[in-house]
């Protein structure tokens, strides 16, 4: 009853300083105050607020607002740490699957090979040409040396 009384009071006042307002030739300002001040007796007129008010009185409702609130500090905890991880479901799926279909370096070459006779053994592969082991390595260090050197390290 007292919740109504109030509602009552508030329309009554936001009412009245529309009316200043509308007198003060300001229209479109006074009904839009007009609007806002109807709004209370309105709620209070269909039950939203005693409706409002029961619900806040249940402990019931207060320890569904918990579990609601441990819900959603649960899902913001899963999207930090799935953000963390390195993406979505989707885009590990892909990138898992872009893995397995990646070309290994030397599968450059055709695996098929020349054709040969039905009966005829495999042919070795080819060995590579022999380099000097020291001059490929010190070829690949100058080259790193000099990227160094250039940035200061």
């Amino acid at each position: 009853m007292l919740v109504e009384t109030v509602c009552s009071a508030v329309s009554a006042a936001g009412l009245g300083i529309a009316a200043i307002t509308a007198y003060r030739k300001r229209f479109l300002t006074a009904t839009r105050l007009a609007a806002y001040s109807l709004v209370p007796v309105g709620l209070v007129m269909i039950g939203a607020v005693g409706w409002l008010s029961d619900i806040v009185f249940k402990p019931v409702v207060w320890a569904g607002l918990g579990v609601l609130g441990v819900a959603w500090l649960l899902f913001v905890t899963t999207r930090f740490v799935e953000r963390r991880s390195g993406g979505t479901r989707k885009e590990r799926k892909a990138a898992r699957a872009a893995q397995r279909d990646a070309v290994a370096p030397a599968a450059s070459a055709p695996s098929l090979g020349a054709a040969r006779p039905a009966g005829a053994p495999a042919a070795a592969p080819a060995p590579a040409p022999a380099q000097a082991k020291g001059k490929k390595a010190d070829d690949d260090f100058s080259d790193i040396e000099a990227i160094l050197k250039k940035h200061g390290i």
